[in-house]
């Protein structure tokens, strides 16, 4: 079962993140300062959260004859190890592009690990010729 996170659910996504204890309420509180941007999914199996997704909603800069134009990067897409290969990931991308669709999103971006490029393939996601990359030099 997938379905969004809730305040419940902090500790467990901080865990997941690789956030431990002495950070937990920092990032609760980042949570909670984000909720309308940065909307949270979990998957549970057994009453148990094994993994979580991030859909971030940002807009774009008016134009092309419409002022509304929202789109969606999916972010932090993990499944505890014991619970990968087990379709858990792909009925949270199935969640967050049903999300996407709902809110009427213009596409959804994923920024991806090497490793995890087939997944997104296999989930709908395509490569795309115009997207760049810009990183800052090493320091």
């Amino acid at each position: 079962m997938v379905r969004k996170a809730g305040v419940a659910d902090v500790a467990v996504l901080a865990e997941l993140r690789g956030i431990d204890g002495d950070e937990l309420e920092a990032f609760a509180d980042w949570v909670a300062a984000h909720a309308e941007t940065h909307v949270p999914f979990v998957a549970e199996i057994d009453g148990r959260v094994v993994g979580a997704a991030w859909l971030l909603i940002a807009e774009r800069v008016p134009g092309n004859s419409s002022m509304d134009r929202w789109y969606g990067d999916v972010q932090s897409v993990m499944v505890f190890p014991e619970c990968r290969n087990r379709g858990v990931g792909s009925a949270l991308m199935g969640a967050i592009l049903a999300e996407a669709r709902t809110r009427g999103l213009l596409h959804v971006t994923v920024h991806s690990g090497r490793r995890a490029v087939e997944f997104y393939l296999r989930n709908g996601f395509s490569h795309h010729r115009q997207l760049l990359l810009w990183e800052p030099e090493a320091r």
